[in-house]
């Protein structure tokens, strides 16, 4: 029996795959539930799981765009599985002697006799590098004179022997998706960014004193991101404009908080969403971050892991990012932006000190969140996390990490 394998729909609105990588070759013996290749839609990519066991005969090559329910390969069923196929192949060695295969009489090599160079010739072309051999002399008998010595000196510009190759690679279907969002985020929005700095030094401290009992008790780091996710949710509920969105020509705004979270996986650039994260506490946030960020770079995130989020946050500062302008998530309307840390002279109290500082960035939808609203949000954004015991712990830090 022949079994046609069609492309299962990976989720609403996604209408065709591109062959990211076939995992098996064609006439490979394939097990039930086998991956046999990996497929890539706009929002993610996904394994293709064998449906039965069988021979496999590949009708789509790496790198093809088909369409949902179109067949992708054909699995005969009634084939049997090869003996020791579980066993790796033995390489196969032939036992008489190949004869030698006689070497290729060395091509006539012809010497070309090079003009030499005129003494003014040679000196420029040594300042210069340039092997007198490498260049047609126009003088009497194929001399290099002068003029050709000047003449064959490179301007500015112009090639000089180095490597010049190019190559070209086809991009994936979810970077392909990732550069039309991020074109239409500046076509569709009038994206603005505002920027301030915050002074690290309390969550350091806090993290120097509680970061040992906090993985004892639960398993994960006291990370930045918690302290940040959490001072984005105080921010939203005080400026909703920020967690609002355009739908034609009416503004919905939200009272949750999906927290996209936007990391670097294999594939590219993706933008797992931690639900409802209003909810959650310390322990919660960082182990949502930890689950999601592990399933992004194994491959495993599902395209309804990554949609539907109302705020993002993006941190550059892991790759030494000092400062950026983040583009929108669409159809969001604003993203923080985290970047690098680093100790910088301040001004505290009439006297100049050193602190762990980073600067942060709100792209914003300036359709929907008015400039107050945005340098609001930031400041709110910079309050919390430089007091963050009093305005996100509630002045019980044991109690907000659940110690």
């Amino acid at each position: 029996m022949i079994l046609e394998m069609k492309v299962p729909s990976p989720g609403e609105s996604i209408t065709e795959v591109e062959i990211a990588t076939w995992l098996v070759e064609d006439g490979d013996y394939v097990e039930k539930d086998q991956a046999i290749a990996e497929v890539d839609s706009d929002k993610a990519t996904l394994e293709l799981p064998a449906e039965v066991s069988g021979t496999i005969t590949l009708k789509a090559e790496e790198g093809d765009a088909v369409a949902v329910g179109a067949v992708v390969c054909l699995i005969d069923t009634s084939a049997e599985k090869p003996e020791g196929s579980d066993a790796p192949k033995a390489e196969v060695k032939d036992e008489a002697p190949k004869a030698e295969t006689p070497a290729p009489a060395a091509a006539e090599t012809k010497t070309y006799a090079t003009g030499s160079a005129s003494p003014a010739a040679k000196k420029i072309l040594a300042e210069k590098g340039i092997e007198a051999a490498s260049i047609s002399g126009t003088g009497k008998d194929g001399r290099v004179t002068k003029e050709d010595a000047v003449k064959a000196v490179p301007s500015m510009g112009t090639p000089s022997g180095g490597n010049r190759g190019t190559s070209r690679t086809k991009m994936s279907m979810l970077r392909r998706k990732v550069a039309e969002r991020l074109v239409e985020a500046k076509n569709t929005t009038a994206m603005l960014t505002t920027f301030n700095e915050v002074n690290m030094t309390p969550i350091f401290e806090l993290r120097n004193e509680y970061k040992e009992a906090f993985k004892t008790k639960h398993g994960v780091g006291l990370g930045f991101m918690s302290f940040f996710t959490l001072a984005v949710v105080r921010a939203l509920k005080m400026y909703p404009a920020v967690n609002s969105m355009i739908d034609e020509k009416e503004m919905v705004s939200y009272d949750f908080c999906d927290i996209s979270i936007a990391v670097s996986g294999p594939k590219g650039l993706m933008v797992p969403v931690i639900r409802n994260a209003e909810n959650l506490s310390f322990r919660g946030v960082e182990s949502e971050v930890k689950r999601l960020a592990l399933r992004a770079r194994d491959g495993q995130i599902t395209v309804d892991e990554m949609t539907g989020g109302t705020f993002t946050i993006t941190n550059g500062g892991v790759f030494g990012s000092m400062l950026s302008t983040p583009i929108i998530n669409p159809p969001q309307s604003g993203i923080l932006g985290m970047h690098n840390i680093i100790e910088r002279p301040i001004a505290v109290n009439g006297n100049v000190e050193i602190h762990p500082m980073m600067y942060v960035a709100l792209s914003y939808d300036h359709r929907i969140i008015d400039g107050k609203e945005s340098v609001g949000f930031l400041v709110a954004i910079k309050e919390a996390i430089e007091n963050p015991v009093e305005l996100l712990m509630n002045n019980d830090i044991k109690k907000a990490l659940e110690l």
